[in-house]
């Protein structure tokens, strides 16, 4: 008993000794792998941080079927601690338009965003039964509240960009193809008055049809429900609304994805880059879908090296920005202790 307490106390001591040296960085140590995510964005008195989610309405969002946590989207602020830039995106992840894979696709992307210098923001948009176009006002309201307050988070509002994941490029190519569509719903205050296009665009093993043969058919289904109107389900893919008003736009995409055919990706760089939209697809001879930042796979970790130089050759993150590795563990699909309208679904 006795020495198996000296050697904890030694473990511990000599873990601390190699923290102080710096060959084992805090931060990794500090990484949580079981989904608790510590509020280390925000200050005490701060209003901002995973603590602390922001309504997307101060009043009853449209739409609303109750006013339990499900009926209520909101944005999580991760502000950079030492911003490089004022350049901020908004991070939609994905789940089928059934759930929000809020941790792997949201938190821990926005954590490697920070690091970066770089201010996120992670959206918990209403899903199942909610029907379109409830996510993509969702989208849309999150990209006009973020720049309303543009000042009050430190942000540029003309480098506004959204990443989409998945279901959650689906939402993310709406906003840059439909931002104003007809489906929209009618003006609620003065933040649907500003502009919800994004400044840049990047998408991750996305869905961006909803026609076959590219259609995933369970976010079809979640989306528009068993019978879709197949004239608004032709509008709601995004490919045939691209035009020269699309952001410029990265994409990053699998071969062999099991559950989102790259098709997906191509066709929307084609359909981009046909209109002069200054687009770069990368596309990997692998079988992945869901992998967020994919550090655990060393055959896809490289993606968002290649992501990083994009931004910088766009001057929308300066060269000398902290360099941050991806995280090596896979991270859970909903982080533990939180709630919200994509929990639904896990």
């Amino acid at each position: 008993m006795v020495k198996t307490l000296r050697r904890s106390v030694l473990s511990i001591t000599f873990l601390r000794l190699l923290i102080a040296l710096g060959m084992f960085p805090l931060s990794a140590y500090a990484e949580d792998p079981i989904g608790r995510i510590p509020d280390s964005t925000s200050q005490p008195g701060e209003r901002f941080g995973p603590s602390h989610p922001v309504s997307l309405w101060s009043t009853r969002p449209p739409g609303a079927m109750g006013t339990s946590e499900e009926d209520k989207p909101r944005l999580y602020v991760f502000l950079a601690p030492h911003p490089s830039t004022r350049t901020s995106i908004l991070l939609v992840p994905g789940g089928g338009y059934s759930a929000v894979a809020l941790g792997r696709e949201g938190f821990q992307v926005a954590r490697w965003l920070n690091k970066q210098g770089v201010t996120a923001f992670v959206l918990d948009y209403r899903v199942a039964p909610y029907r379109y176009p409830v996510p993509i006002d969702d989208g849309r309201r999150a990209m006009r509240l973020i720049r309303t307050r543009a000042g009050e988070f430190d942000v540029d509002p003309h480098k506004l960009g959204v990443w989409g994941f998945s279901a959650g490029g689906h939402l993310a190519a709406s906003l840059a193809t439909q931002c104003n569509s007809r489906e929209e719903r009618n003006i609620v205050d003065d933040i649907d008055r500003v502009s919800c296009r994004p400044d840049f665009l990047i998408l991750a093993y996305a869905v961006t049809s909803m026609e076959w043969p590219s259609v995933n058919r369970n976010s079809l289904a979640d989306l528009f429900g068993p019978r879709p109107d197949p004239a608004l389900v032709h509008r709601a893919s995004t490919e045939f609304s691209v035009s020269a008003d699309v952001p410029p736009t990265f994409l990053f995409a699998t071969t062999k994805d099991p559950r989102v055919r790259v098709e997906n990706s191509v066709d929307f760089y084609r359909a981009a880059a046909g209109v002069g939209v200054p687009a770069e697809l990368h596309i990997f001879d692998y079988a992945n879908h869901g992998c967020g930042l994919c550090g655990s796979i060393p055959a896809l970790a490289s993606w968002t090296s290649l992501l990083r130089d994009w931004m910088v050759r766009r001057r929308l993150l300066p060269v000398d920005a902290p360099l941050s590795a991806v995280p090596t563990f896979e991270y859970p699909l909903w982080p533990a202790g939180f709630d919200g309208p994509g929990r639904r679904g896990w």
